[in-house]
């Protein structure tokens, strides 16, 4: 209680005043809708975007790629991030290496490193990942209007033998 009263609901603990008390919220996975992407993944926001949790220094979410393709395509961002696969197989670049990157391990993606996950089994790979600080990345968007920067052209190339990246443009667009 704050001390007016008020139960605090939505703070953040680095903006919180040290007589303020946290509630407990709760991001369930089973309740966050998340968002279906063009590249064949569904993403779920555990810790920032739509979640009811939500962090300054990072942000969490709970992706399932599709089997034989679906992927995080050729991208890059500011924050650092980690992918840890929780189920399934596939293809990891980073920069200009790739290797597999099964159930059990995760990767460390240093800030502005070009990267890129393909499930490239045949179930679901789901993975977690966690950058930070918080904030929306732009490829989500670059990827829902058909604008990422494509490898070898706008982008570095991925690394030889990798899996394609994905760049049609989303169906509902002309």
């Amino acid at each position: 209680m704050s001390q007016s009263g008020i139960q605090l609901r939505r703070c953040h603990a680095a903006t919180r005043m040290p007589h303020e008390v946290a509630v407990m919220i709760i991001a369930d996975l089973k309740k966050i809708a998340g968002r279906t992407y063009p590249a064949g993944r569904r993403t779920q926001n555990l810790v920032g975007g739509a979640s009811p949790v939500q962090a300054a220094n990072f942000s969490m979410g709970y992706v399932t790629l599709n089997p034989r393709g679906g992927q995080v395509p050729w991208h890059n961002q500011a924050q650092e991030e980690v992918y840890f696969v929780v189920s399934g197989v596939g293809e990891a670049c980073l920069g200009k290496e790739r290797a597999t990157l099964r159930a059990g391990q995760a990767m460390y993606i240093p800030p502005g490193e070009y990267h890129q996950l393909t499930n490239t089994g045949d179930e679901p790979l789901v993975m977690i990942y966690c950058y930070g600080p918080a904030g929306d990345v732009a490829h989500w968007r670059q990827e829902l209007d058909g604008t990422l920067p494509r490898a070898g052209a706008e982008a570095p190339p991925l690394p030889p033998g990798a899996w394609p990246q994905y760049t049609e443009k989303p169906k509902n667009q002309t």
